[in-house]
């Protein structure tokens, strides 16, 4: 198999994107589904794997790569509609900790459950083996990039 063929279709990053993109708008609509219609795709966006719950703002915005002002903005709608708070961090009283409300983790089990049915139809989609394949890789790319990204911070 021959890697790096620019003539073969989009690059990996492409279709790794498209396959996000697929899992963000399954999890988007079965959230509006289950009733939650004060929120946007950016909202629903800044739940994240584990949870943000207890994280700081600052982390969340390196982890989405987006500025710490969005963040804030997302993370204000939120708090205005009760799904979080946002408390002083016990480590560091000048910053700030997200702390999901009841109404904040009943939206994170609704988000987990809409991503793990995305993943379910995926994997009815390419069947057993070949879904087995791609969540093996991707657990070992995951693992891999985040070796490399340890490596260039240290």
């Amino acid at each position: 198999m021959s890697t790096g063929n620019p003539n073969r279709g989009p690059y990996l990053g492409a279709l790794l994107r498209l396959g996000w993109q697929f899992v963000r708008e399954e999890i988007y609509s079965g959230v509006i589904a289950a009733g939650y219609d004060d929120l946007n795709p950016a909202h629903v966006g800044l739940f994240r794997y584990p949870s943000l719950d207890r994280q700081r703002p600052s982390e969340l915005a390196d982890q989405l790569q987006i500025t710490r002002q969005s963040v804030n903005d997302l993370l204000g709608h939120l708090e205005q509609r009760g799904y979080l708070t946002r408390e002083a961090d016990p480590a560091d009283g000048r910053a700030r900790v997200v702390q999901l409300t009841a109404k904040g983790r009943r939206l994170e089990k609704t988000i987990n459950a809409e991503s793990q049915a995305a993943e379910l139809k995926i994997a009815e989609w390419l069947g057993p083996v070949p879904f087995s394949q791609l969540r093996a890789a991707l657990e070992e790319l995951a693992l891999l990039a985040t070796d490399v990204e340890l490596a260039t911070e240290g």
